[in-house]
Order: C-alpha cells, then structure tokens, then sequence
C-alpha cells in the first residue's frame, strides 16, 4: 500500500469517525465522549484539508470546549485541547499567534497531566510544548507556509526546498495527528463496544 492509499484510507476512517459523532451527538449531545472522538477526527482531517486547516482545527476545539463544559475534568478532551492548539500554532506564520496557541497548548497538558500524573504522553506533550516554539521558528525561517498563492508552483530551482519543507511539514504534523489520533481511535473502540450485562 502506497502514501496515497494510506491517505486515503485515513480520510475515509476520520471522515466515518466525524459522521457517526455527528449523529450520535443529534441524540445525545452531553456525551463527552463522543465530543471528544469527534474533534480527534476533525484535527485528523485537518492534515488532509487543502482549503484552510485552520477551520477545521477551530471547530475542533469548539467541540473540546463543549466536550468540557459536560466534564471539566475529562482528561483525554484536556490533552486533545492541548494537541489541538499546539496545531493551530504550527499553521500559523505569523509568531505572536503562534506563541499565543503556544501558550494555550501547554496550559490545557498541565490541566492533563494535573487530572492524570500517571501518563507519560501527557507528561511528555508538556516537555514538548516548551520546544514547539523553536521548532516552530525553524519551520517557518525555511519557508513553510509561504508557497505561492494560485497556480503559480515553484521554480525548478526551489523545488528540493519545497519537497524538503513539505516533508518537514508532514512530519512535525504526522507526529502531533498520530497522537490524536490514537485518542480518537481509542475512544471510537470504546463507544463501539458491545455492553454486556453483569450478574
């Protein structure tokens, strides 16, 4: 299976994921959980959004936030909140709001690790928030987020860059989506899980 199958794929599963949260929150929309499952899918899709990621991001966290009025204390929506954030800033150029999202992403994993000091990931995305903003810097010094507008594509001389950026951008992406991704996956498990009756 190639990178585009594997795409592809993903896109179907989150799209799936994003669909049957809508419809279970139509009947039950104080289920914090799948509130949560539901915005692990849309920052999933977030990577794969051409038009504008960030957007889909938003409603993510619009979704988390809701997620948390029901449960303040559901840790799994705090840490996405968190994830979900630390995307926003790596979509954005520009540094002030990114250190913002920053700022917001590493407040919501120290809210994640204080409900739960047990988990590693939650301990280890607050280690790597405090080195976001370098990467972040990185990012964007080597021309991420500033391909051209329209159909104009780069010149045969700065195509390696963009290849190289692209793949950089994937990869900081890839990692951050992966994680939240799990979260979804395991909650989408959970939810899908046949009840049986105790005696």
């Amino acid at each position: 299976m190639d990178n585009k199958d594997a795409e592809f794929d993903a896109i179907i599963m989150f799209e799936q994921i994003r669909k049957v949260s809508e419809a279970t929150y139509i009947e039950n929309p104080l289920d914090a959980d799948n509130l949560t499952r539901w915005a692990g899918a849309l920052l999933e899709l977030a990577q794969f959004h051409n038009e504008d990621p960030k957007l889909t991001v938003q409603e993510a966290i619009t979704k988390l936030e809701e997620a948390l009025l029901i449960d303040p204390k559901k840790h799994p929506a705090i840490w996405c909140l968190g994830n979900a954030y630390t995307t926003l800033a790596f979509l954005s150029p520009e540094e002030t709001e990114a250190k913002f999202n920053f700022d917001l992403a590493a407040y919501f994993f120290k809210l994640a690790v204080e409900e739960h000091p047990d988990s590693e990931t939650y301990q280890k995305s607050l280690e790597m928030t405090a080195k976001a903003p370098l990467l972040h810097a990185e990012v964007h010094r080597q021309g991420f987020g500033q391909q051209p507008l329209g159909g104009a594509g780069p010149s045969p001389a700065s195509s390696s860059k963009v290849v190289k950026n692209s793949e950089l951008k994937y990869d900081v992406m890839g990692w951050v989506i992966l994680a939240i991704g799990v979260v979804a996956w395991v909650g989408y498990a959970k939810a899908s899980a046949p009840i049986s009756a105790h005696r």
